[in-house]
């Protein structure tokens, strides 16, 4: 069968200035229809920029300098990177469709999904009106998305994360294209939403045979999905075969290296904790209502948290696990009072601060701090990241000199050098700017940190490598850890005790072992058994 992909000594080059000349060095593929292949390799190895070249969406910055790339399209080859904007712009949509990681980002904010995807429709046939709408709907049902008459009136803000992939899903597979692209499109997605995602973008393939592309960092997902693998490092291909033959008798270093950093499902036993503290944080009985009218002024309750108690003492580490929507977030910022609970108690050591007043709260604030999923948002872009990291202990009394001194340790306590302090966040990489966003978190000098998602973005050596860093911060600090995530292995190699949410509510908690190993609740049981299981423990 010949194939419908083929990747030919490709090469990309990068800015001059950068870590190296390349960003894709003499990368060559095949794929055959109705086959998918995973690429796979840290951030920075070239694997999205391959992906993006393909669809001629590269910055001018990035210019292909060798190579080629061919795609079978209706009896024809075609070279793509020879063909003009127009020629391609038409291919677009047509023979290639590609999923992004966020799918916010793929969507236009101010247009409604059923125009958006009318659009690709206009944009590449002929048919009168009443035929581009019967086939949105047969492609919005086959999504699986519920009451596709209100999904094509929605904007994309009103929808899920889940609901929104689903719609980018559609609009690549519209026209059933030759090739479909996926650039880690269940990355930011629970368990249970990836493995219905992973299930749809595989009963489409099944139908048109397309052939997949499909870019990830999770190698779990690989094993589920790939027929081939091929990891990349630096811009090259360091190894490239069967899924079964990578993922079980590896021959590169690097990719021995990507296995053993895959966290396991399977708990370690449990630690001793020597703190006798009775809880550095509590929240008891804390309930969130959001109230909204319609266009007729009637009233609507949203309850996203109901009655939610628990613990952290010092030392010890609990995790809150559940789908996107089920709570978790909202609870962690009630937890710090980013929102303020509508009821219910909220204890940092001995002070009550659910209805403290923010004047006194600001006094109190250094106790708890926060590490979120996005350190962009939490680092100021204009701001060199000591003055970033410093602000907080200047904020809280510190002399500046001090505050700077401080800066300095944190700096080094993260494992980045010391010069770090006169760079901006841009000139880091995602995991190194977590570790600063960690480092400004430490700086406050907390009793408790809330980690929300904080590694979920990050490839797995350096969520491996963040994962340590707590661990040897908390034990060194004897703090408080609240950790929010969707990963459950993540949980289970970090967590003492686990907190399952569903609806607002939390419905199941307990030591992580006994958890995971005997979990009473169907919804737990159905949280553990969408986890991944490509590959072993």
């Amino acid at each position: 069968m010949q194939a419908v992909l083929e990747i030919a000594d490709l090469k990309i080059a990068l800015p001059k200035g950068g870590d190296r000349s390349l960003a894709v060095d003499g990368v060559s593929l095949s794929i055959e229809a109705g086959r998918t292949l995973c690429i796979v390799g840290e951030s920075g190895s070239g694997k999205s920029v391959l992906s993006m070249s393909l669809m001629r969406l590269l910055a001018r910055e990035l210019p292909i300098v060798g190579g080629t790339a061919r795609l079978k399209f209706r009896d024809r080859v075609l070279d793509l990177h020879s063909l003009s904007h127009n020629e391609m712009r038409q291919l677009r949509g047509q023979a290639m469709g590609m999923v992004f990681q966020e799918p916010m980002t793929a969507l236009n904010p101010v247009m409604r999904c059923g125009d958006q995807l009318d659009e690709v429709l206009r944009q590449h046939t002929q048919w009168p009106e009443e035929q581009r709408r019967a086939t949105m709907r047969s492609m919005l049902e086959r999504v699986r998305l519920p009451e596709p008459q209100r999904i094509e009136r929605s904007f994309p803000h009103q929808l899920s994360g889940g609901q929104r992939q689903r719609i980018v899903i559609a609009m690549a597979m519209l026209l059933k294209p030759a090739l479909l692209i996926c650039d880690e499109p269940t990355t930011a997605l629970d368990v249970t939403t990836q493995r219905e995602v992973l299930k749809l973008i595989a009963q489409l393939q099944a139908e048109h045979q397309s052939a997949v592309l499909f870019i990830t960092h999770d190698m779990s997902v690989v094993g589920e999905i790939a027929d081939d693998v091929l990891v990349m490092h630096q811009g090259r291909a360091v190894e490239y075969g069967s899924r079964d033959q990578v993922l079980q008798n590896p021959q590169a270093d690097y990719t021995r290296m990507l296995l053993a950093a895959v966290p396991s499902i399977v708990p370690p036993p449990p630690r001793s904790l020597s703190s006798q503290t009775p809880g550095e944080l509590q929240a008891k009985q804390v309930a969130k209502t959001y109230s909204t009218r319609n266009w007729l002024g009637q009233a609507r309750l949203t309850h996203a948290l109901k009655g939610a108690s628990l613990r952290v003492a010092r030392g010890e580490t609990v995790g809150v696990v559940g789908e996107s929507g089920c709570g978790k977030s909202t609870l962690a910022r009630c937890m710090v009072r980013l929102i303020d609970p509508s009821a219910g108690e909220i204890h940092w050591g001995d002070a009550e601060i659910a209805s403290l007043p923010e004047s006194r709260l600001r006094r109190l604030r250094h106790r708890v701090q926060v590490v979120f999923q996005d350190p962009n948002r939490s680092l100021n872009p204009r701001q060199k990241v000591g003055l970033s990291i410093a602000e907080g202990a200047i904020n809280f009394g510190a002399q500046p000199s001090e505050a700077y001194r401080l800066a300095r340790q944190m700096l080094e306590r993260v494992a980045l050098p010391a010069e770090s302090f006169d760079r901006y966040p841009s000139q880091f990489s995602g995991g190194q700017r977590q570790r600063l966003a960690i480092a400004r978190a430490l700086a406050c000098k907390p009793q408790a940190l809330i980690a929300d998602e904080a590694v979920s973005a990050l490839d797995v050596s350096v969520q491996a490598q963040v994962m340590d860093l707590l661990r040897e911060i908390q034990r060194e600090m004897d703090l408080a850890l609240l950790f929010i995530t969707h990963d459950l292995r993540v949980a289970a190699q970090l967590c003492d005790r686990v907190i399952v949410m569903q609806h607002g509510e939390i419905v199941e908690h307990g030591p992580t072992a006994e958890l995971y190993a005997r979990p009473v609740h169907p919804y737990t049981q159905s949280l553990l058994a969408a986890a991944p299981k490509g590959l072993k423990g």
